[in-house]
């Protein structure tokens, strides 16, 4: 029970100059059995850790397991990210409907809301897990009459060597084309996955890029070959992080390149929406070669990009590097340029009696998003002061009360109904 009502004043007057964006980070990350593996302790500070450090503007992610956790990455995204971040809806593997329902391992996607809209999402089964596929639009100034699409897609394919996993990976990657090649031939592809892959020349990636298909996938840094314990392919190994077992996921050292993020061939050289040349990077790796089945948070993998304090918090939350790119578009993200003045104030953020009381010195419109990123009201405010809105029939939480204008302008409330 709150012994001490607070009462602060947050008062926000200023003027703000947006100038043109036209590029975007995207990260691909397998999250090892999120939030079921608890080997580490505090694995939410290491992702807070690894997510404000990049700051992706678009994160996929597998293995996730259940919609708590879901939503729990969510939060951890937009407190150390941008409150404006948002998530796909959280949809359970199908595609073991009929053996059970044993695969814990999910996919889930989130964005940055001041710069995408989620369009459409689905999920094409395969012989042991789904690919999800997100069709996101991009908001720029010319959305309406020239709308720009991005076709994302996650996936997690059958790990293991020995020729029955590798006859499972293709199949699954022959499903993925085959839905892949349902797309327009123009289309804006990306796949970020875990394909277990120990080769480019097992039939599973020969699938991926093959250009037969109406849509050609392509590995933007194009570091195709033997890279299974080959120390020529260091610069884009992703796993193991680690060395010892019992530790949750794979041990054995940095000597794999299991994770991917996979473009359509035309976003090479597109001019609508394009791979920036040379932005391909796995997270964590300082491309020491030293590092050769080294644990990642050890001595032989330090070098200037990645510190101790990244590598480490990346060592103990997964056995997996994140994949990390680069997107461009010569459109304006979030509007073309523009300036604005806004002043509102919020005289009780906490508030526990049901009204939220708003004052406003010219006319705004003021939007109230919750913790999963969902927009739950709109305010349309005169130009007045010691402004009621009734928002008792809010459940409980943390929400957002910011500028529909200018979503940099942002009040946190905490409501106790």
């Amino acid at each position: 029970m709150f012994k001490i009502k607070l009462l602060i004043i947050a008062v926000f007057c200023c003027t703000v100059s947006v100038s043109a964006q036209s590029q975007f980070k995207v990260m691909f990350y397998n999250l090892l059995n999120y939030p079921n593996e608890t080997t580490f302790p505090n694995r939410d500070l290491d992702l807070t850790t690894i997510l404000s450090s990049y700051q992706p503007d678009l994160l996929m992610v597998c293995e996730v397991n259940n919609e708590n956790g879901a939503n729990q990455i969510l939060n951890i995204a937009q407190n150390s990210i941008t409150v404006n971040y948002a998530s796909a809806n959280f949809v359970t593997n199908s595609s073991d409907d009929l053996t059970g329902d044993n695969n814990e391992l999910q996919n889930m996607l989130y964005y940055d809301s001041s710069k995408f809209t989620l369009e459409f999402q689905t999920e094409i089964p395969t012989l042991i897990r789904d690919f999800n596929h997100y069709r996101l639009k991009l908001k720029t100034e010319n959305q309406e009459s020239d709308p720009i699409y991005l076709e994302a897609f996650v996936g997690h394919l059958k790990a293991s060597s020995g020729i029955e996993n590798e006859n499972i990976r293709s199949q699954q990657a022959l499903d993925l084309m085959s839905y892949i090649s349902t797309l327009p031939a123009d289309s804006h592809v990306v796949f970020g996955g875990d394909l277990n892959l120990y080769t480019a020349f097992e039939s599973a990636f020969q699938v991926l890029l093959d250009n037969t298909y109406p849509i050609t996938l392509a590995d933007p840094p194009n570091r195709v070959g033997q890279w299974s314990n080959n120390p020529e392919f260091l610069d884009v190994f992703t796993q193991s992080t680690r060395t010892l077992s019992n530790l949750g996921g794979a041990a054995g050292g940095f000597d794999d390149r299991f994770d991917f993020i996979l473009t359509s061939e035309n976003m090479l050289t597109n001019s609508d929406l394009y791979y920036a040349q040379d932005s391909y990077q796995v997270f964590g790796n300082n491309n020491n070669p030293n590092c050769y089945n080294r644990a990642i948070n050890g001595d032989d993998c330090n070098g200037e990009l990645f510190n101790l304090s990244i590598r480490q918090a990346l060592h103990d939350f997964s056995d997996h590097l994140p994949v990390t790119l680069t997107l461009e578009t010569p459109q304006t993200l979030g509007g073309s340029e523009f300036e604005t003045t806004t002043t509102f104030a919020v005289i009780n953020t906490f508030i526990n009696n049901g009204l939220l009381q708003i004052n406003t010195s010219d006319y705004s419109t003021l939007v109230m998003v919750n913790s999963l990123g969902q927009i739950v009201n709109y305010y349309s405010l005169p130009q007045a002061t010691n402004i009621t809105k009734d928002v008792s029939n809010l459940t409980s939480g943390v929400y957002w009360l910011m500028d529909n204008t200018n979503k940099n302008i942002v009040v946190k409330l905490i409501i106790s109904n």
